[in-house]
């Protein structure tokens, strides 16, 4: 075998190891990147392995309310590994003009700390290619805001629930809880 060879096969070797956990398990549907209303870039694929609970979400809408009990499950289950991402979108006319003006509205009426994704479409010819597949992939378009897709640790089970289930509701919750981690001891 020529040296040459033996450089390129032991550097895909390497490159192949080298790889993050994270990157290695990302599927197509975790396969997406996106910007947070504060700028920071978000890799859905670094939540490999994590129920991800992602919510089309708009400042002006009747669920609007809702955005409280997203952030209680951020806080009391985000240790336990469920993620909660929120997209705002205009879609259904109720979301306001700027990112700024949805982060502030966020930050000052609800104190998210959550990621929330810069402004897009969720329905229709320029939905984003996720809502394109988590729509695909558990059989719901959103009719609304306020949608949720759970996508389970496999990163190919997807739930999706209406946008008047509440987000701590029975039927997202039987789903959630045997997908998180165990409760560390005391």
């Amino acid at each position: 075998m020529k040296m040459e060879s033996l450089v390129v096969i032991m550097a895909g070797l390497i490159a192949v190891l080298c790889v993050s956990p994270h990157a290695r398990a990302c599927t197509g549907l975790l396969d997406h990147r996106f910007t947070s209303l504060q700028g920071k870039p978000v890799n859905l694929c670094e939540f490999a392995n994590r129920p991800i609970l992602i919510v089309n979400t708009a400042s002006k809408c009747g669920y609007t309310p809702q955005f409280e009990k997203l952030e209680a499950l951020h806080k009391q289950y985000g240790t336990r590994g469920l993620v909660v991402l929120g997209f705002p979108s205009n879609d259904f006319n109720q979301e306001l003009a700027s990112n700024k003006e949805i982060a502030n509205f966020c930050l000052l009426t609800y104190a998210i700390e959550f990621p929330m994704i810069e402004q897009g479409a969720v329905t229709g010819a320029k939905a984003s290619p996720l809502f394109r597949a988590l729509a695909a992939a558990s059989g719901e378009v959103p009719q609304w805001n306020f949608h949720k897709y759970l996508i389970a640790p496999d990163g190919k089970t997807v739930y999706g629930f209406r946008s008047a289930v509440e987000p701590d509701a029975p039927e997202i919750m039987k789903r959630v809880r045997p997908m998180l981690r165990p409760t560390k001891p005391q």
